[in-house]
Formats: structure tokens, C-alpha cells, sequence
């Protein structure tokens, strides 16, 4: 039997389904989940471990038959605590049982502790699984909230104002209304908040206990509101809210554990590394004043599946105004950009790195075309004096966006916008001019590891017959760039645990050895390395290199070569990005922004993922040091398919 999976296809620009074997999404999902990185969670497993010895504890206190229910018992770790800590019997399901249980176990929580669907998972089991007034382990969680202004998580959600300068002064490209009154997306944003500089936000508000769930008694999955009363601690604009919660594994609290950033942490110095949770980021409709010392309600909503917060001037209680739907984007910036995009296009820096480039292979008469997804290349070279500018967009939704904001900015009659793939121009849509400089950052929503923006290559080919005698491209050209690097935490997701609390999880260990190996789970996967500190033990290597004044050639590019390691440190991966020299002056970077300091310590580019190619077996830190000294690569580019495959192999360095 065979399956339908999605593929990024890099010759297109496109998501394409392609035929697999019908043990593809299996090995990914194995390969891909977040079991090892869970299993290496001492704080968790030494937590639930003492809660499930506690509550059996109680049961038995009580003269009862300790029965336990694990829902969603994944590895089973949570079951096999249980039947270790005196359980009479534990059912470890996914459904329905023949008797009710008196311990209910459950390890449901995401970051957003409510978004795999925990609370009708409880509403179901309290009513049909278990007993009335069941122990429960956890016992209760606590969602937290802290209100902060920040320019740096607000330019994650809105437009700014982008200025451009010009021979005759400074223009200004201004978000369209909707766009700035638009609530935004409803997906919260999750990230590595202890990554986040203090500098980049300004707390408006103590931190406060926003609602609690007991899950010992009947759990409600229906929509609910739940204000906090606060003054502010200084004024400000309010923008974000930042949210994270904790769990108390018993009734006393006790036995608590918390994914508190480090400035709410009890104890910082022993914070527990995790990635299968971590810190939420939301944020308001719209920013609002406040005052110090002038009270406010921050409202925390949620429904079954999702949370999101409001800013009252007065309770819920007393404003029947307050509302329970969940925010949906009606501008339609926040379905086509993400918030690492919206980032990306608010970075001042990088805009003026573009002017700058625009700026030297312009001329008046230039008739340009660009082409990348939702860009605003063609604002800043009409504003640089462009002749005439054309502008590509291949989906209906990106091609309405860039009209509200050629229109907000009173350039829909100087743009000429085209609602076409690329591919398919004609020389009509170009009003029978020849191209003089096709431009692109580039950028397209379906890319997923850096390299996938090469479609902007085979765009150029296709266009090829529409650019006239002498035309520029920009970027000129593309580098693929590689570094190896020491993780600080990152190498957890890939680690096997051999032993966890006392239980053997060499099997499930084994499982996902067999699911990386399992053809295309062993290539290198997406990661914002800006969340994940590591350091460089090798210097950069340019891998490849692509020339886009030149058509997407017939035959493969290959290259291979050895990377010496030198620092010492444990080698965990190889990461790989790219770089597109802009003009012989100006390149931009997808990795590194500059040089490692003499420590090794990266600085990554905050709007852009990285691909990490995790060696096998991956390092613990705590292994001795020494062993590989080079690492070989061997990496090919296949114009047919767009795709780069590669294998890096850590090797001894020969003895001279």
C-alpha cells in the first residue's frame, strides 16, 4: 500500500504530493518527535515519578485497590512509574476501559499547556473512565501571564513604517488601516523566551496567576474568561503578553514543576533545558497606553484548544462588551507571513542593505521584475526612480495583500502587479518590455530549508527569454555555507537516554535510530538557531556556489572536502545556510551574521532557519572530549529536483 505525502518542491516553488511507502509518515513521526527530548527531561520524569508515588501512596492510605489510567501513555514511562510505585493495575490506553480507574496519570500538556487537546481529554475521562473525586497526577496546573512592552516581539505581529532614502528625500511605506487594526493570527507563538534579551522588553506588570485547573475533579472544555486586576508597574505601550504555566504533581503543591523563564524561575541555576515545552508569546489586538500605577484587567480567554488575551479598563464582570471568539486575521498578512517574515520585513537594517545594493544598478530607465513572495522590492525601486516596476505573485491571497498596500501608499497606478506564477509570464503581461534588472530577495512561503529559495534560479531561467541585452540579476549569486558546531542543549532531541528514572528505554531508543535511518529522516531539519546557543569548532566552508547570471545547468554540482575541528568541544552537528551576494559589495546572510567570537560563540540570523545535520551517533556532553578531528563532507546539488543531499562523517584525523 502505498501513501500521498507534501514536498516542497524547490524546481517549482510549490507543495507537491508525492507517492511514498506506507511506512513513511510512521518513520517520520518517530524521527521527528519530541520522545528523546521528553525522556531527557530529569525535571519531569523525578516530578511525576514523585506524584505517582504519592497519590498510589493515598489510595492505598485509604484501604483501596490502586487502579491507574494513563492516557496517551506514549512510551509508557508514566505506566511502568506506576506499576514500580505499588499500582494494582494500570490500564495504559487511548481509549475506553472495562472499569473505572481511581489515579488518573496524563502527560497531555504542550506549551501552551491546553493546545494537544488536554481539557476534553479530561472532560472525557472524568465522566466515563474514572472514579469521582480520582486522585490525579498532575494534580492542578496554573497558567501565569506578565504584560511587556516590546518593539523587538511586536515587529513579529505588525508592519512598521519602512523608510527608504532617496536622492530627493526620505519615503515612507505605510501599513494599510486593516493591516493595523487586524487582531492577527490565533496561533500562539512559541519560543525559547530565555533567549530573548531582558533588553528587548520593558515588564509593565508582576507576573499574575492567571486560572488554574484541578484535574482531580470534572474538567470543563468550554470557552471561559478569567480576568487579573493589576497596576502597572511602569508606563507604556501594552504589546505582548508572555505566558507559561506550572504543574503541582500533588494537592499540597509539593511537587511542582514549571516552565517559568529564568527571571520568574525560584532557583535559575538549576532550570531544566526543554523543548517539547517552552515559554508562549501573545500578543494584544492592538497596543495600548498605560499608565503607572492606574488599574487594568489583563483577560485571559480560552477555548478547548487555544488561549488568547485581552486589556480591560475594567472587569469582564462589569463590560458585557468582552469578547469570547477566538482573534482571526482579516487582513490577510498574518495567513501569508509569519512572524519570523514580519521580522524579517521590519528589520530597517536589512531593508538598507537592499537600498544600498538597489542603489548601484539602477537607472532611470530600468524596467524591473521581481519576483519573491509578498515582497516589497518593488516599493523600494519604484522609489528609487524605476521606470517602470512589475511584480509577481503567484497566489490570489499575496496578491490582494500587496494591493491594500500599493493602494495605502498610492502606487497602484505605478506598480503594475501580476497575479501569475512566474513561469507563465508572456510578453504581454510585461507590456512588450524587456527586463533590465529581475529582482528577488528571495523569498517564497513554501520553502523550508534554506536552500529551497534556489526556485528563484529556476525562475530566472524561465524569464530568461523576457530579460534584455546586458540585464542584472540580484542576488548575482548564492553560497552554501557550512559550520560544525557544539550545541549547549539542542543535541537532547537527538540523544538516545539508555536508562530513565531506572527504566530501560533502549527500545524506543532503538525505534528512533531506525526511523533517522529510514531514507529521508536522516537529511538536515530546520531550526531558529537564535533559540538554540552553540558554538562554532570549525571555521564557516563555502560549500557550493550558485551563479544566477547563468541558467539552472543540466549536470550536478557536487562537492567534497574535510572541515578540521578547531576548538575542542563535542561535534554534534553540522549547520548548514545560505548566503546571496546581492552586488560584488553586499551579501546577506540566512546563517552567521559575523564572525564567531574567540569562545565559538555564534550570532545566528534571528528571521531565518537554520538546517541542522545532526551527526550519529550525537554526543552527550557528558562523553570525554577528544576523539574526531576533521569531519568530511560530501554534498550534491540535483537541478532536476532542486534538492541537496549531503552526508557529513566525523573522522579521526590520519596520523602524519
Amino acid at each position: 500500500m502505498k501513501i500521498f505525502c507534501s514536498r516542497a518542491n524547490p524546481t517549482t516553488g510549490s507543495v507537491e504530493w508525492l507517492e511514498e511507502d506506507e511506512h513513511y509518515d510512521y518513520h517520520q513521526e518517530i524521527a521527528r518527535s519530541s520522545y528523546a527530548d521528553m525522556l531527557h527531561d530529569k525535571d519531569r520524569n523525578v516530578k511525576y515519578y514523585q506524584g505517582i508515588r504519592a497519590a498510589v501512596s493515598r489510595v492505598k492510605d485509604r484501604g483501596q485497590k490502586a487502579l491507574v489510567l494513563d492516557i496517551g501513555t506514549g512510551t509508557g514511562l508514566l505506566s511502568m512509574m506506576a506499576v514500580t510505585a505499588g499500582a494494582d493495575f494500570c490500564y495504559a490506553i487511548e481509549g475506553d476501559m472495562p472499569c473505572r480507574a481511581n489515579i488518573l496519570v496524563t502527560e497531555l500538556f504542550d506549551t501552551e499547556l491546553i493546545g494537544e487537546g488536554a481539557l476534553p481529554s479530561y472532560e472525557h475521562a472524568h465522566r466515563h473512565l474514572v472514579e469521582e473525586n480520582c486522585e490525579a497526577v498532575p494534580h492542578r496546573a496554573t497558567v501565569y501571564a506578565q504584560l511587556v512592552e516590546s518593539r523587538r516581539m511586536w515587529s513579529w505581529n505588525k508592519l512598521f513604517p519602512i523608510r527608504v532614502q532617496t536622492s530627493l528625500g526620505e519615503q515612507v511605506i505605510v501599513p494599510p488601516v486593516d493591516l493595523e487594526n487586524c487582531p492577527g493570527a490565533p496561533s500562539v507563538c512559541d519560543i525559547q523566551l530565555n533567549q530573548v534579551s531582558p533588553a528587548d522588553f520593558t515588564v509593565l506588570s508582576d507576573v499574575l496567576p492567571m486560572f488554574s485547573i484541578d484535574f482531580s475533579k470534572q474538567v470543563s472544555s468550554s470557552a471561559a474568561c478569567h480576568s487579573r486586576q493589576f497596576e502597572p508597574l511602569t508606563s507604556g505601550r501594552a504589546q505582548v503578553v508572555l505566558s507559561w504555566w506550572d504543574i503541582e504533581m500533588d494537592p499540597e503543591g509539593k511537587i511542582r514543576c514549571t516552565t517559568a523563564p529564568f527571571w520568574a524561575h525560584s532557583d535559575p541555576e538549576e532550570m531544566q533545558w526543554r523543548d517539547h515545552w517552552m515559554q508562549c508569546v501573545y500578543f494584544l489586538p492592538q497596543e495600548e497606553p498605560v499608565v503607572q500605577g492606574s488599574a487594568l484587567c489583563l483577560v485571559a480567554h480560552h477555548d478547548d484548544y487555544c488561549v488568547w488575551y485581552s486589556l480591560q479598563r475594567t472587569s469582564p464582570e462589569k463590560n458585557e462588551r468582552v469578547h469570547q471568539m477566538r482573534p482571526v486575521c482579516d487582513c490577510q498578512a498574518h495567513l501569508l507571513w509569519n512572524r519570523p517574515r514580519f521580522g524579517e520585513i521590519n528589520d530597517q537594517d536589512r531593508t538598507d542593505r537592499y537600498i544600498q545594493a538597489l542603489s548601484t544598478v539602477l537607472k532611470p530607465d530600468s524596467v524591473c521584475l521581481c519576483v519573491s513572495d509578498g515582497s516589497l522590492l518593488s516599493v523600494l525601486a519604484h522609489h528609487l526612480g524605476v521606470e517602470q516596476v512589475f511584480t509577481v505573485e503567484s497566489s490570489a491571497a499575496s496578491h490582494k495583500l500587496l494591493r491594500k498596500i500599493f493602494k495605502a501608499n498610492h502606487l497602484e497606478d505605478k506598480i503594475n502587479l501580476i497575479e501569475k506564477r512566474p513561469e507563465l509570464l508572456t510578453s504581454e503581461d510585461l507590456k512588450d518590455r524587456k527586463v533590465s534588472l529581475l529582482l528577488g530577495e528571495p523569498f517564497f512561503t513554501t520553502s523550508l530549508l534554506p536552500w529551497h529559495n534556489l526556485y528563484f534560479w529556476y525562475v530566472r531561467t524561465a524569464v530568461d527569454r523576457h530579460l534584455g541585452p546586458g540585464a542584472v540579476v540580484m542576488p548575482q549569486a548564492a553560497s552554501l555555507h557550512a559550520v560544525v558546531v557544539e550545541f549547549r542543549d539542542l543535541w537532547r532531541i537527538r540523544s538516545p537516554c539508555g536508562d530513565c528514572e531506572g527504566f530501560d528505554v533502549h527500545v524506543m531508543d532503538d525505534m528512533i535510530k531506525r526511523a533517522l535511518d529510514f531514507r529521508e529522516s536522516r537529511e538536515a531539519e530546520p531550526h531558529p538557531l537564535w533559540e538554540y546557543p552553540c558554538r562554532s569548532l570549525s571555521e564557516p566552508r563555502q560549500i557550493l556556489a550558485f551563479d544566477f547570471r547563468q541558467l539552472v545547468p543540466p549536470r550536478l554540482l557536487c562537492a567534497e572536502g574535510t572541515m578540521e575541528l578547531r576548538r575542542p568541544g563535542r561535534s554534534h552537528a553540522a549547520v548548514l545556510w545560505m548566503e546571496y551576494h546581492l552586488t560584488p559589495e553586499c551579501t546577506l546572510s540566512t546563517g552567521l551574521l559575523e564572525p564567531a567570537d574567540p569562545e565559538g560563540g555564534c550570532c545566528w540570523n534571528p528571521h531565518c532557519k537554520q538546517a541542522v545535520y545532526f551527526f550519529s551517533p550525537v554526543l552527550d556532553p557528558r562523553a570525554p572530549l577528544g576523539g574526531p578531528q576533521t569531519v568530511s563532507y560530501a554534498v550534491e546539488f540535483h537541478p532536476d529536483t532542486g534538492d541537496i543531499t549531503m552526508e557529513f562523517r566525523l573522522a579521526d584525523t590520519p596520523d602524519s
